[in-house]
């Protein structure tokens, strides 16, 4: 980005408070613990805690992916299973490594998920982080350049577009000039694709493809001056101007953590969590038997943890009314910490939507 174009950035009016409007969620990356039923009992207390959440008014629910661990691995079943104890949340993914993914069994399952689901999937994307090229047999081309390409291919797949058509050359024993196109489609999926944007570049590219935005609690930042919350405004402000329009850029979504203590106990759970945040950034809060993390200081140039809002709830409720990137979004998803269990996680969803929630304009769904 141009040094004029981060000084036009620099002037866009921010909103100080949260909009009217704003919608609620929660980010899962439905951790469990090794051992004998460990995966199994993660898996059913995930759709229980999507079930809670629905309870409560709840307007979204977000499961991250994560391969090789003790996590999520693949959201699409779990969405199809927890699809058929919800009905009205929508289930979406934050985010999907692209890079790791074939674009046509991908855009296949989501459009099954999406028509057994009642049209509530909502997949965020990216490029995804580096590290299981190898494995996954694409190591010698270029991971986001691979991860770009296989977006693009995704995307025609869920728009209904001609793949390909059958000639001469093909052994597949269908009639030559047959349109082959990715079934089942489910109309309206296109316009609830999501880019997981960590910083500018990536989502003024992600207007660009007319996809929708989120952002996550790590971002990677260019300008060292600059707190989370503000980076993040400019982020989504430079998605907005970058909307290639005729219609206005869709709503935001932005996630955080947020941890409002109703009891002393749960205060000084709470600030035990944000101690470790702070020090130990993506690896804090691990549920039993994952794998360690490690981070090469090349990798920490820039980055940006989001901050922990916690404490007494008018104390968060005031913090989330001063941040920036918050006061920019339109939908405010609560990252829960992965080491917690189902009934701490109703827990923060609960005292969420009964003490900070109304306070910043939000309304339970119906």
């Amino acid at each position: 980005m141009t040094a004029d174009a981060v000084q036009t950035l620099r002037v866009v009016e921010e909103p100080t408070s949260p909009r009217k409007a704003l919608r609620l969620g929660f980010n899962t990356r439905v951790s469990f613990n090794s051992g004998p039923g460990g995966a199994e009992r993660g898996l059913r207390d995930a759709i229980a805690l999507f079930k809670a959440a629905e309870r409560l008014g709840y307007q979204s629910g977000w499961a991250y992916q994560r391969h090789f661990d003790n996590y999520l691995s693949s959201p699409l079943p779990f969405f199809a299973a927890a699809g058929q104890h919800t009905e009205r949340i929508t289930l979406g993914s934050a985010v999907i490594p692209m890079r790791y993914q074939d674009p046509i069994l991908l855009a296949e399952g989501a459009g099954t998920t999406d028509l057994l689901i009642g049209g509530r999937l909502n997949l965020a994307l990216s490029s995804g982080r580096a590290g299981f090229e190898a494995i996954f047999g694409h190591d010698k081309v270029d991971a986001r350049a691979e991860g770009q390409r296989r977006l693009a291919r995704f995307l025609q797949g869920i728009e209904g577009q001609t793949l390909h058509v059958v000639d001469d050359s093909d052994q597949a024993h269908i009639e030559l000039g047959t349109e082959l196109k990715v079934t089942p489609h489910s109309e309206g999926l296109r316009g609830r694709i999501w880019y997981g944007s960590g910083h500018i570049a990536s989502a003024e590219g992600a207007a660009a493809q007319r996809l929708r935005l989120i952002t996550g609690t790590i971002l990677h930042s260019v300008e060292p001056d600059l707190t989370f919350g503000e980076y993040q405004a400019r982020l989504i402000a430079a998605y907005r101007a970058a909307w290639p329009g005729p219609e206005d850029a869709p709503p935001v979504a932005v996630a955080a953590s947020v941890l409002p203590a109703t009891t002393p106990e749960l205060a000084e759970k709470y600030a035990a969590y944000d101690v470790q945040r702070q020090t130990e950034g993506p690896a804090a809060s691990k549920p039993e038997g994952a794998l360690n993390q490690t981070i090469r200081p090349s990798a920490l140039g820039g980055m940006l943890v989001s901050p922990v809002f916690r404490g007494d709830p008018d104390a968060v409720t005031e913090a989330i009314l001063a941040d920036p990137g918050i006061a920019a979004a339109d939908e405010l998803v609560l990252f829960l910490p992965p080491a917690f269990g189902l009934e701490e996680n109703v827990r923060v969803l609960t005292d969420m939507a009964e003490t900070v929630g109304p306070a910043l304009g939000w309304e339970p769904a119906e």
